[in-house]
């Protein structure tokens, strides 16, 4: 059990939780601004893809891990644990000389990142009853949406005025400062009984999930034979794992709790909403860009009203928990979703980019409304000493859901590409040049928008045959009770 006791002010850690939370958030659109030119001084463009991968896996994996780790020994340490391993990675990246390097930086990255996310959220769901946390989880929604927006300007003027170095060594004084607030204004009860290490299930696990998420990236790729090693190699250590979890005194990961129905069905809607979410990041501004032919400009401002309407939808959420119940909240918001990208289907070359903007804000603000629910869900019916394994799966199906995501959108896109109906299909080459806003002008044939478009259509038919599943998941969810105040196992705690 890990309880907080009064000493602990909820104004400041929850100023602890969002500095901690914005170091990581700000992470992968302010990367994303300056790796070509990381690239540009250190090589290895062939190695790019496996900086942003490298830090998915780790964070992945460890996700569902650090989570356990925090029912076990608690809160503060594990989060402070992480924060130092993330900071470690970010000073580290900034010194990187290679590629591999920058790829084995972004690792250690990730694995912070997969402890400071669950723990995070988990501390909230351990200060503040229900009916005051769904308003709380909105203000951390902003932190992701604020984020989103200011990670590219803030990248692009460091890039401008000093060296890509900075775009990591920035997260060392915010680390600090979120690890101060924790140090100082987080009390848990002490803790008598010693917990049981199921280390060889987190290994067993770590590489499970790593292999399997290697296979997905291969698969991305059309490296086919090792796509399939690593498939191999994923299903021998997820028997192992099984095998470890079933005989383990105290298992990594419990299988009853993944079972129980509205766990089970929340997290299936979850991996469901990050396939969606990262399909409408990866090509909604692909098709804005290479299909209206609009500026990169535009098609950031389309994808954009996504990051409005998602800290929205969690902030209504929020405020009628109390009234319509959790599971309502949930299966309205999963409805918004499929709406949402039916904008992104009905798209054609003549479209206004005002519809992508519009479909992008429904199907956020539908985002904002499940994900926040199905996470207070989750965390209502759990015991507190099962609160971090919970909060955890539900964060790792959201993980999960992004990798599949980009695997299975990505095939879609590469099969419209080589099954085109027209007299042609379009070169790499010739794809490049009409996402190059410098290069517009050389792309004259209409045919090669048009292949563009008829293969992101089949895409965004894909993307909505998906966003329904979200809705058919949230059904299966039973209603739940809020509760009357804090679980039995905390205290008051000041303000």
């Amino acid at each position: 059990m890990t309880p907080t006791q009064p000493a602990s002010k909820r104004a400041f850690v929850i100023a602890a939780v969002m500095a901690s939370m914005a170091m990581v958030a700000i992470e992968a659109t302010i990367v994303s601004t300056a790796m070509p030119q990381i690239v540009s001084q250190i090589g290895d463009i062939h190695l790019y893809s496996w900086v942003f991968s490298s830090f998915l896996l780790a964070q992945t994996a460890m996700t569902v891990i650090f989570g356990k780790l925090a029912d076990l020994y608690g809160r503060k340490p594990i989060i402070l644990c992480g924060i130092a391993i993330f900071l470690v990675g970010s000073v580290l990246a900034g010194f990187a000389w290679s590629m591999p390097a920058m790829i084995a930086f972004r690792l250690i990255q990730g694995i912070g990142a997969g402890a400071i996310q669950p723990v995070t959220l988990t501390i909230v769901a351990d200060l503040y009853p229900a009916r005051e946390r769904g308003k709380v989880q909105g203000y951390l929604a902003s932190v992701w949406a604020i984020s989103a927006v200011l990670g590219p300007m803030v990248g692009g003027m460091i890039i401008h005025q000093w060296s890509w170095a900075w775009i990591f060594w920035l997260n060392v004084p915010i680390g600090l400062a979120s690890a101060a607030g924790f140090i100082v204004y987080l009390r848990e009860a002490p803790r008598s009984a010693r917990p049981s290490i199921d280390a060889l299930g987190a290994i067993l696990f770590t590489v499970a999930i790593g292999a399997f998420m290697t296979s997905l990236t291969y698969w991305g790729t059309s490296n086919g034979e090792e796509a399939a090693l690593s498939g191999i190699a994923c299903v021998v250590f997820a028997v192992l794992f099984v095998l470890q979890e079933r005989r383990a005194r105290e298992p990594m990961i419990s299988f009853g709790l993944w079972s129980r129905r509205p766990i089970a069905a929340a997290n299936a809607a979850t991996v469901a909403s990050g396939m969606v979410l990262m399909g409408a990041t990866t090509f909604l501004p692909m098709y804005v860009q290479g299909v209206l032919g609009r500026s990169p400009v535009i098609a950031g401002l389309a994808l954009t009203m996504m990051m409005v309407g998602w800290p929205t939808g969690a902030t209504i959420a929020a405020r009628s928990f109390h009234r319509f119940g959790l599971r309502s909240i949930l299966v309205a918001g999963s409805v918004f979703v499929p709406l949402g990208v039916l904008f992104f289907a009905l798209l054609t070359p003549h479209s206004s980019p005002v519809l992508a903007g519009l479909g992008s804000l429904v199907a956020g603000f539908g985002m904002g409304l499940s994900s926040v629910s199905s996470l207070v869900l989750i965390q209502e019916i759990v015991d507190t000493d099962q609160r971090g394994s919970a909060t955890a799966s539900n964060l790792f199906s959201r993980n999960l859901g992004s990798t599949l995501g980009a695997t299975a959108f990505g095939a879609a896109l590469n099969y419209g590409l080589s099954h085109s109906t027209l007299s042609k299909a379009i070169t790499s080459e010739q794809l490049r040049q009409l996402l190059d806003a410098r290069r517009l002008a050389e792309v004259s044939e209409p045919v090669v928008r048009l292949v563009l478009h008829e293969s992101l259509h089949l895409t965004f038919w894909a993307m909505l045959a998906i966003a329904v599943l979200i809705v058919l998941f949230s059904t299966f969810v039973p209603h739940v009770a809020l509760g009357r105040g804090p679980a039995p196992a905390l205290k008051p705690v000041k303000e």
